[in-house]
């Protein structure tokens, strides 16, 4: 039987995961260990961008920008995650073109599915409510259409609130609302 060789298990750094080319497929950095992501399907990309062209038309002029899935947003130490929508804010300069990762983001909106469920649950929203910079944090259930609505209510306190029926989200740090119809429109 021939050895084996032993290899050591090496974590990536941001910069390194950054550099891989991952063709169509998409991954995430999660401590240091790159994780697969399955294609979104039909309607969470539906959901994905009436979030984001709601808050587009509402955010214009502001400073505040929404960004898709294709902006990475640093969590914690070697993690990297692609929500479904991110909005920052003073970041609409010159200066900013080429960043494909920032650590700073206002809201976040992740959209749920079967799949992604407990990840986004359990992990991606305590590394999100970690942020200093968040202020609210939407998960889209696109099945039940329904929100689950996490926001900061003061240095360490936290509201959080899943919402049975139709819901329109406030956004106070953005100062505005998104309407529960616009998020789900067909």
């Amino acid at each position: 039987m021939a050895a084996r060789p032993d290899y050591p298990l090496t974590l990536l750094t941001e910069q390194e995961f950054l550099e891989i080319t991952f063709g169509d497929l998409k991954a995430e950095l999660e401590h240091g260990v790159i994780r697969m992501m399955a294609g979104a399907k039909a309607r969470h990309n539906k959901v994905a961008l009436n979030i984001q062209f709601a808050l587009m038309r509402r955010l214009q002029g502001t400073g505040c920008t929404p960004y898709g899935p294709d902006q990475g947003i640093r969590t914690v130490e070697r993690t990297i995650r692609y929500p479904a929508v991110a909005v920052l804010c003073g970041h609409d300069g010159s200066n900013d073109d080429d960043v494909r990762l920032f650590d700073d983001p206002r809201v976040l909106f992740e959209i749920a599915s079967a799949g992604t469920f407990r990840t986004d649950v359990r992990e991606k929203l305590l590394e999100y409510r970690a942020l200093t910079s968040v202020d609210t944090i939407v998960l889209v259930d696109i099945g039940t259409e329904r929100v689950r609505v996490v926001q900061r209510i003061g240095p360490d306190g936290w509201s959080d609130v899943g919402h049975q029926a139709a819901f329109d989200i406030p956004l106070p740090s953005l100062g505005i609302t998104l309407p529960h119809a616009e998020i789900f429109a067909r």
